[in-house]
């Protein structure tokens, strides 16, 4: 457990995570200073956030700073009297737009919030100046206790990890699911203990920021072209990826994509044992999926473990889903038969090829977390009627053609709305699929795709883009989608 106490530690970006590390290192007797670069922040907000996490600290631990026990790294609680949250959390600075030299003088190391690129000029900056740069999950990985299983990948993260945390809750009683997924690894850290298991899902963002990071279970569900705005190349979107096994060893493992060609390669190469998972391929170790049932295979015998029409989760791309938070659980003791139990009662998570309601016989479905064309596609693969699809967004340079080809004869109509709707609209045509739709906002998309739908078929939003620069974020959008529909007539 590291020393914070007395240290000044400049946090670059003031979102939930930037707010969650702010909090936690305060309450270890730190002298966080927040930078964000926006104007227009809201610093109040801001506090009242940070405000509500060290409430939290104090309601638990009793005093600032917490420490942990030298001896076995527990926690000290104790029953002192504690300042007022909203006292202590204004305590701390937050600079905006500009960081003068003078700002960074006595500071120890910088925490990079992961929307932050690690390949600037203020980057540049700290370095020259020697200090320590590291991540957000970084850092809670430093101030945290028990195990941990880490989840990465470009497609089907969100689901495999909230599956992988029920599993876990439901066996030992509780789980801490932290990351991407939405809550702050920092918010949790001070609170685990050795007995807990924490299930991480991390992106490639934070996984440029980590150092001494080490999950004892990892899993890279598969690598397809994303964020390469950020990254520039597919290989160094890779090797953000297979980074989470950076400090495994062979007492750990990773489970990997058997039908994954970047998966498939890296395998070779792992620290680590490798768990393979295949919806294409019958293995002779790992997990598969034949004849719509999912099996496991040991020294090329197989068990069969239930039909995947057992589950609630639809689609090929939940199967695989599926079988990697299986691999997981079971490879940290937890039986086959209470994983199995917890996956046949698991819901799709918001966002992900939810179903919203039917009106006039026409199904609407929210995949507004099908943020890449490749979990656009698996959206589109998941459907089982005629589908009218509402696309288009954030430009993050990708590309369409697999997108639009895996249409078919499945999607009738095209409704496009963002940045990139004309780059999509001339990549369809180019593919012969011409029946487009442009709309200038998702009130209007929804009400056209109301206007077109026939009974029968469904109405899906799943956009293979980013919501920025029309939504706060991909949860933003889903939401506004969803109140939409609820209010079709």
């Amino acid at each position: 457990m590291r020393d914070f106490n007395g240290k000044k530690i400049i946090i670059v970006g003031a979102g939930k995570s930037g707010q969650a590390a702010a909090a936690m290192l305060k309450c270890q007797g730190a002298d966080p200073v927040i930078y964000d670069e926006n104007k227009d922040l809201d610093e109040e907000s801001v506090y009242g956030k940070i405000t509500a996490s060290i409430a939290g600290y104090l309601k638990a631990f009793g005093s600032i700073p917490v420490v942990r026990d030298e001896k076995n790294g527990n926690v000290i609680r104790n029953n002192g009297s504690a300042d007022n949250a909203d006292k202590i959390a204004h305590e701390i600075r937050i600079i905006k737009e500009a960081l003068s030299d003078a700002e960074l003088d006595g500071a120890t190391e910088v925490i990079m919030s992961p929307g932050v690129p690690v390949d600037t000029p203020l980057v540049e900056r700290f370095k020259s100046r020697g200090l320590r740069i590291s991540g957000e999950i970084e850092l809670a990985y430093e101030c945290s206790k028990g195990r941990l299983i880490a989840i990465t990948g470009t497609n089907g993260k969100t689901t495999t990890t909230a599956l992988t945390g029920a599993i876990v809750k439901d066996y030992f009683g509780r789980a801490r699911v932290v990351g991407n997924i939405g809550d702050p690894y920092t918010d949790a850290a001070l609170y685990t203990t050795d007995d807990d298991v924490t299930v991480a899902e991390i992106s490639s963002f934070q996984l440029e920021t980590t150092e001494t990071f080490h999950p004892q279970v990892s899993a890279i569900l598969n690598i397809t072209p994303d964020h390469l705005n950020r990254h520039h190349t597919m290989e160094n979107y890779a090797a953000c990826k297979e980074s989470v096994t950076a400090n495994q060893t062979a007492d750990d493992c990773c489970v990997l994509n058997h039908d994954d060609p970047y998966t498939l390669d890296f395998g070779k190469r792992c620290p680590c044992r490798v768990i393979w998972f295949s919806s294409t391929s019958k293995l002779d170790d790992g997990y598969y999926l034949e004849d719509e049932n999912i099996y496991k295979a040991e020294g090329g015998k197989a068990e069969k473990l239930f039909n995947v029409h057992e589950m609630k989760l639809l689609g090929r791309h939940n199967a695989e889903n599926v079988m990697a938070a299986i691999a997981m659980t079971s490879a940290i003791g937890i039986p086959m038969e209470s994983i199995i139990r917890t996956v046949k009662g698991f819901e799709a998570v918001e966002h992900r090829i939810e179903y919203v309601r039917t009106v006039k016989g026409v199904a609407y479905y929210n995949d507004s977390k099908g943020t890449n064309p490749d979990a656009a596609i698996k959206a589109i693969e998941a459907m089982e009627r005629k589908t009218i699809l509402i696309g288009g967004g954030y430009d993050k340079q990708n590309t369409y053609d697999e997108w639009i080809e895996a249409f078919g004869d499945k999607v009738s109509s095209l409704i496009l709305l963002g940045q990139t709707k004309d780059k999509i609209a001339e990549c369809a045509r180019r593919h012969g699929f011409n029946d487009i739709v442009f709309a200038t906002s998702m009130e209007d998309a929804v009400n056209k795709a109301y206007s077109i739908a026939k009974s029968g078929e469904a109405v899906l939003l799943s956009p293979a883009c980013a919501s920025w620069g029309m939504f706060k974020n991909y949860e933003e959008r889903g939401r506004i989608f969803k109140e939409l529909v609820r209010d079709l007539k």
